[in-house]
C-alpha cells in the first residue's frame, strides 16, 4: 500500500483492461471521519469499472487472475523521495484480502513497508 506526500500527492484512476483485480485504497487523511477505512473493489475487464483514487489515500491491488492489466492515470509525477508506505496485512487497517488468492509476487519494496503510524 503506498502514496506519496506533499507536495506530491497523487489523484489516481484505476481500471483493469484484461483479467481481474482487488483494487484497495485507504483513507490517510487525520480530519476524515473514513480516516484508516478501506475499500476493495473488483475490478475486471468485463465489469469495465474504474476506481477513482483521492489524494492522501494508500493505493495497492492484488491480481485476481494470471496475465491481468491494469492501466492507471495519476495526476502526478512519481517522486521517489516522497513516497511512503504501509504493510499491506498491517493490523491497524485490517485489510481482508481474500483467502483463497496466493500472493505469489511480491516486491521486497513493497514487503517492507512498515506498519502504519498515523
Amino acid at each position: 500500500m503506498h502514496w506519496q506526500t506533499q507536495p506530491y500527492q497523487e489523484v489516481k484512476i484505476v481500471r483493469c483492461v484484461r483479467g481481474a483485480i482487488l483494487d484497495v485504497i485507504v483513507d490517510l487523511r487525520p480530519q476524515s471521519r473514513t480516516y484508516k477505512e478501506w475499500l476493495a473493489v473488483e475490478l475486471t475487464e468485463d465489469n469495465r469499472k474504474a476506481l477513482y483514487v483521492p489524494k492522501d489515500f494508500a493505493h495497492g491491488y492484488l491480481t485476481l487472475r494470471d496475465e491481468s492489466e491494469a492501466i492507471y492515470f495519476v495526476s502526478e509525477f512519481y517522486q521517489p523521495g516522497s513516497e511512503r508506505g504501509l504493510r499491506w496485512n498491517d493490523e491497524t487497517i485490517g485489510i481482508e484480502w481474500p483467502r483463497d488468492v496466493l500472493i505469489r509476487h511480491m516486491t521486497d519494496k513493497d514487503r517492507s513497508w512498515p506498519d502504519f503510524a498515523g
